[in-house]
């Protein structure tokens, strides 16, 4: 399978600190990786080395087959790019921004004009493209910013927490137009704070913490590394517990976790159709009446909480 973007032992120093302290990533053609971290664990660095906004101290980087430090024009000419922030101008309406991107694109007058009317329809924008850009809300200019990266039709896109601000509904949308993207073969690397965006999205995630990546796979293989489905039982009161407690150890042989203030029990689960029916006869002998009695898997949040030891952020 071909890879579109490569980064092998990428490092990025900032005085003494160190952002970046070998980052490996690899994207094939057509897909998208979500990258995962806390705060300051090296997200927005490692995107700005990949666009060539930023030069790495050490490492390889290509995109497209191009090599980022030795070919940055090469790179630019078949990337789109949307950052944390907007980069629009205010003072032009929306339509104008993304003429002015495809004449700068080279798509000429008419092309860029055909190219901007086709993404202010899809992006459900058309209502608003004749108002300068100062009008607008948060969560519209991240659409038209998207729009922008979309312009010159490119063949990778780096997403840089694309959805950050914007309703569900934007949202949605966006996400349509990524997995459109995708469906025409474009590869796509994307940051993201909502980890739920990563699990529908990402057909891999990497979480990056220190400067390094911790953890890289699918989101299933992900939640398996913290741990397979587990029984979720809720008493009504503390004095259930020890009950419940000593039902739950005698069917599964293991000892029960006790969470949220004391009332919800949970343990892991083999068998899971023969435990879950061996454990409701359990707590029915020992008179125990849960309130809640429910099978669940790890889910994304629980895999970025236990890599990274429980920080979570918007910004890296």
């Amino acid at each position: 399978m071909e890879i579109v973007i490569e980064a092998e032992g990428i490092r990025k120093r900032y005085g003494d600190h160190e952002a970046l302290r070998g980052v490996d990533l690899s994207v094939p053609a057509g897909t998208l990786l979500g990258l995962l971290g806390p705060n300051g664990a090296g997200k927005t660095t490692t995107v700005r080395v990949l666009a060539t906004l930023l030069e790495a101290d050490e490492g390889r980087a290509s995109v497209a087959g191009y090599d980022v430090r030795t070919q940055p024009r090469e790179v630019r000419r078949r990337i789109g790019l949307t950052g944390q922030y907007a980069a629009l101008d205010e003072r032009l309406t929306g339509r104008e921004n993304l003429q002015l991107i495809g004449v700068l694109h080279r798509l000429g007058r008419r092309g860029a004009k055909t190219r901007a009317d086709v993404l202010l329809d899809r992006l459900d924008l058309g209502q608003v493209a004749a108002r300068p850009v100062k009008t607008y809300s948060g969560g519209t200019r991240r659409r038209l910013d998207l729009a922008a990266s979309l312009i010159a039709d490119p063949k990778v896109l780096f997403l840089d927490e694309p959805t950050t601000g914007l309703d569900p509904t934007s949202r949605l949308i966006l996400w349509d137009m990524i997995r459109e993207q995708l469906a025409a073969g474009v590869t796509v690397l994307m940051t993201t704070q909502y980890l739920e965006e990563a699990d529908q999205l990402a057909d891999r995630i990497a979480v990056i913490d220190g400067g390094r990546v911790i953890a890289d796979g699918t989101s299933d293989e992900l939640k398996a590394k913290v741990g397979g489905e587990r029984l979720e039982v809720t008493v009504q009161d503390d004095a259930a517990i020890p009950a419940a407690v000593t039902a739950l150890r005698e069917v599964t042989a293991m000892e029960p976790a006790v969470e949220r203030n004391g009332r919800v029990l949970s343990v892991s689960l083999r068998d899971q159709l023969k435990t879950v029916a061996e454990a409701a006869s359990a707590l029915d002998a020992a008179q125990v009446r849960p309130i809640g009695f429910a099978v669940r898997r790890p889910s994304l949040d629980d895999v970025f909480l236990a890599l990274t030891g429980g920080t979570t952020g918007k910004e890296g």
